[in-house]
């Protein structure tokens, strides 16, 4: 029985409904386009910082899929080596994670350069740079062993195989294919969703396959936005959220789920992973957009005589959202943020009416007074 889709007569020839993936395209493709456009609005200093904080979440959570828990600190550092920065604590540097970022950085800016075997050996070898997955000695830098390579869940004596990757004979010529393809195929966001299921199909290697299929991924995805350093979001970030419908849309698509027909059809695959993405652009989009507006705000306010107390409050206010700082500014919470007294509460408020920062919520009044920030 042909179970798995690397067993159907015409694999890889994959096909998916373009009808039903067109809206969904078109958000992505706006929402990247916005990202971009937003970038214009920012000083060079706040996409630098704004990079490596989606390169930080993209090794965590890459690793995080795969059960492997990074410490943030030494993630930050490595990134701070790798980039040049100064004044780093050099305690808080992982080799190994400083190999991951070396990974992450070349598929996130050496995008126009050919993925190759050799490429992504060196991937592997860099992922794996003692040759064990804790005390588990794997193959690096090259294929699997002849053993078969199966997926399995469930627990002893119940055990579920839900993918089993094609036999290790096969790898080179699945691999020359995939290459091949890659190497010829204009990047898109359709290839995007093909070359990450793709690869996860082959499973080439002992271990690391995951972490290398979302670098191939992030690839794809920096050559589309003409990248440099990182994007501005984190795809693994977002997979390691739905980690639930990561491996739903998996299971449906590789063969542990049965089809009726249609075995080679991915549409399913491909709408997640549309979705998923558009999601990872969607919370982007609402951090940036905070970043600017308390850029604007401080821009135009910057010079006014306010005292310790009153940007204390400000900045709170700004750093948790205006959209979350729930029931506005009132003299109470002034207070309470603040640490000040009814009287010097009383007078801040209006100063900070009469510069402008701050106006009254029309309609209110006695002790439902409240306030909102103004640019």
């Amino acid at each position: 029985m042909k179970k798995w889709i690397w067993q159907q007569e015409n694999y890889p020839n994959f096909t998916y409904d373009s009808k039903k993936l067109e809206v969904l395209i078109q958000k992505v493709s706006i929402e990247q386009g916005y990202l971009i456009a937003l970038t214009q609005t920012m000083d060079n200093n706040t996409i630098i910082q704004r990079q490596i904080e989606a390169l930080e979440n993209e090794a965590i959570s890459t690793s995080a899929i795969e059960g492997k828990i990074l410490n943030r600190d030494s993630v930050k550092a490595s990134i701070q080596k790798k980039l040049g920065f100064r004044d780093i604590d050099y305690n808080k540097i992982d080799n190994s994670i400083e190999y991951l970022i070396a990974v992450l950085i070349d598929a996130n800016t050496n995008y126009n350069e050919d993925l190759t075997l050799k490429r992504l050996f060196a991937w592997h070898g860099a992922i794996f740079p003692k040759a064990y997955d804790n005390f588990n000695p794997i193959n690096i830098a090259t294929f699997r062993g002849e053993e078969t390579m199966q997926v399995i869940g469930g627990y002893a004596g119940k055990e579920v195989v839900y993918y089993e990757a094609p036999p290790r004979i096969n790898l080179e010529n699945e691999m020359q294919n995939f290459l091949n393809w890659f190497n010829t195929t204009k990047e898109s966001l359709i290839k995007a969703c093909i070359a990450h299921l793709w690869f996860v199909i082959i499973h080439p290697f002992d271990d690391g396959n995951g972490r290398i299929t979302r670098a191939i991924t992030d690839l794809v995805l920096s050559k589309i936005e003409n990248s440099t350093i990182s994007r501005l979001y984190s795809m693994s970030n977002a997979i390691n959220d739905d980690r639930k419908g990561y491996y739903k849309a998996l299971e449906h698509t590789t063969g542990y789920i049965k089809k009726e027909d249609n075995f080679l059809d991915i549409t399913f695959w491909c709408e997640w992973f549309l979705q998923t993405l558009y999601k990872a652009l969607i919370d982007t989009k609402m951090k940036l957009n905070f970043i600017v507006f308390k850029t604007k705000f401080w821009d135009k306010y910057r010079d006014k005589s306010l005292n310790a107390r009153q940007i204390k409050v400000l900045n709170f206010i700004l750093d948790i959202g205006i959209e979350n700082f729930k029931g506005n500014l009132s003299k109470k919470k002034y207070m309470s943020i603040s640490s000040s007294s009814s009287s010097t509460a009383s007078r801040d408020i209006s100063e900070l009416l009469e510069i402008g920062c701050i106006k009254q919520i029309e309609g209110l009044a006695g002790r439902n007074i409240s306030y909102e920030i103004v640019i």
